[in-house]
């Protein structure tokens, strides 16, 4: 089961044609799904003394699919389906000649030229999403998420349907989310960035991320709190988070360029578009029991990015290197805020694919 699910699921009491409810959710004419960005299950359930109302939810836990990373976690939620399928397979990625960074719909390296005409959202990205469908069968579909996200690239690829409703803080968001269910038949998706945020800074379950997830359940519990009589809240994440180890810095190793036309990805999991077949088994050699080092069709085949299709195909690299334990490539020069962070995911650990799905049912 996987986080593609969970929006099918909670529609499925919204009487929108073709969702099934996979995970066995409680169905309701009013819902709110809360994605609180990084919030890992095996990290609440360590650290649940600082999450009461959290933890005291009914909940399941289920995978964030790989890469395990917020874009394409996102347009899973958004889309109902895999990376193999909707395509946003990562952090950054290939698309023609092109490296698009997903999160600033930007190209790499040059955070000022607007690709979003170039390379179009919803053709990067073409599937109907789940919101588009639920709006087509009445329901009120909403979005409460931060103000500078509307209109943006990802937005657009995965959350297009929804009516946006822009907010600044923990504050406007409970109001907007409880706000948005004043319809029958009305479904919002609403999402939390800092918990991440702090997690990438000062690492997961340091002091500052422990007071960030007490904040974060206060606002889960205040959103419970105002919910009409029988509405539903889901609580859920995009992907867990590690402290970051050893770091292999590919911009400092002539060795790793070799054969290397366009490194993408991001320090827990990289896409190698190589000029010569040795690559594979340079990194593989190099990175040792450090990193699972496939081909795209090896990792393919294993199901890494479930089924796949030609829109994802190419985007994925000839070489696909997936970090184990804790260690991270990084590329000092090329990405030197990306590679100083303490907290970090994308691979295919359990703490980093591992996220709950929480509920709780207004009486």
């Amino acid at each position: 089961m996987t986080i593609a699910e969970v929006v099918p699921s909670l529609l499925s009491g919204l009487e929108v044609p073709g969702v099934d409810n996979t995970l066995n959710l409680p169905v309701a004419r009013r819902v709110v799904l809360l994605l609180v960005d990084g919030l890992g299950h095996e990290l609440l359930r360590e650290h649940a003394e600082h999450a009461p109302f959290l933890s005291s939810m009914a909940g399941r836990e289920t995978s964030a699919g790989f890469p395990s990373t917020t874009a394409t976690s996102i347009a899973s939620i958004g889309t109902g389906l895999l990376a193999g399928e909707h395509g946003i397979v990562g952090y950054t990625f290939c698309v023609g000649d092109e490296v698009l960074n997903a999160l600033t719909w930007s190209r790499v390296g040059d955070h000022r030229h607007d690709l979003r005409k170039a390379l179009v959202p919803e053709v990067v990205q073409p599937h109907p999403t789940l919101f588009e469908r639920a709006a087509a069968a009445g329901v009120a579909v909403s979005a409460v998420a931060p103000r500078d996200h509307r209109g943006s690239g990802l937005s657009r690829a995965a959350l297009r349907g929804s009516w946006y409703r822009g907010v600044v803080g923990f504050g406007d968001l409970a109001l907007a989310a409880t706000a948005a269910l004043r319809q029958d038949r009305s479904f919002c998706y609403a999402y939390h960035p800092d918990l991440d945020t702090i997690g990438h800074f000062y690492g997961p379950g340091s002091e500052e991320w422990l007071l960030q997830l007490e904040f974060v359940d206060s606002l889960a519990e205040r959103i419970a709190a105002r919910l009409p009589s029988g509405a539903v809240l889901a609580v859920t994440a995009d992907h867990g988070m590690i402290t970051t180890g050893e770091r292999i810095d590919f911009d400092t190793e002539p060795l790793l360029w070799q054969g290397v036309r366009v490194i993408a990805g991001e320090p827990r999991v990289r896409y190698l578009h190589t000029e010569s077949d040795e690559v594979l088994h340079v990194w593989r050699e190099f990175l040792g029991d450090r990193a699972d080092v496939l081909s795209r069709e090896d990792a393919v085949e294993a199901g890494w990015f479930g089924p796949v299709g030609p829109l994802a195909l190419d985007r994925i690299g000839d070489v696909v290197v997936a970090m184990k334990d804790t260690a991270v490539v990084v590329r000092s020069q090329a990405e030197p805020v990306l590679s100083k962070l303490i907290g970090i995911h994308g691979s295919r650990t359990p703490p980093e694919l591992s996220i709950p799905v929480l509920w709780h049912v207004s009486p």
